[in-house]
């Protein structure tokens, strides 16, 4: 079973701890995808966007053989991978929103399966919110700064 995802990340809240560079995701980096800064000190969040300028819209992918039921499960269990990664997470402001798919080329997940894979699909997610910021580069008229403008190659 694989589990993959995607993101567009403009959240309310922040994604990294206080006014460092390290990733409220850190725990769940795989080598340094984004980094490998460890974990930082959390600090109090400064709110910046207001209603209506703040989203994080997300797709999370396996090719276990799901139905929509199943799919659902899935996409509600990599609600927490956003909850991992934003701090705050789902405020009244984000317009979050997480879509689940399957190839079903893999096999029928079981109960145990589904279980490991909405896990996978939570880390991950959480991951790529990470990976999104890390990876994003400046541009001319970008009103906020990227995390690279701020702290480079940290």
């Amino acid at each position: 079973m694989r589990v993959g995802a995607l993101v567009a990340v403009n959240p309310v809240g922040c994604v990294t701890m206080g006014a460092g560079p390290e990733f409220w995701a850190a725990p769940f980096e795989h080598g340094a995808e984004f980094g490998g800064l460890g974990m930082g000190r959390a600090a109090p969040v400064a709110v910046t966007k207001l209603a209506r300028e703040a989203t994080t819209l997300a797709i999370v992918a396996t090719d276990a053989a799901l139905d929509q039921a199943q799919l659902t499960r899935m996409a509600v269990a990599a609600h927490d991978g956003i909850a991992r990664a934003i701090v705050p997470a789902h405020t009244p402001f984000d317009g979050d929103i997480v879509f689940a798919i399957s190839t079903g080329a893999g096999q029928v997940a079981p109960a145990e399966g589904l279980l490991e894979i909405g896990h996978a699909a939570s880390t991950c997610l959480s991951r790529a919110i990470a990976r999104a910021v890390f990876e994003a580069t400046a541009h001319p008229g970008d009103i906020l700064p990227s995390w690279a403008s701020l702290y480079g190659s940290a």
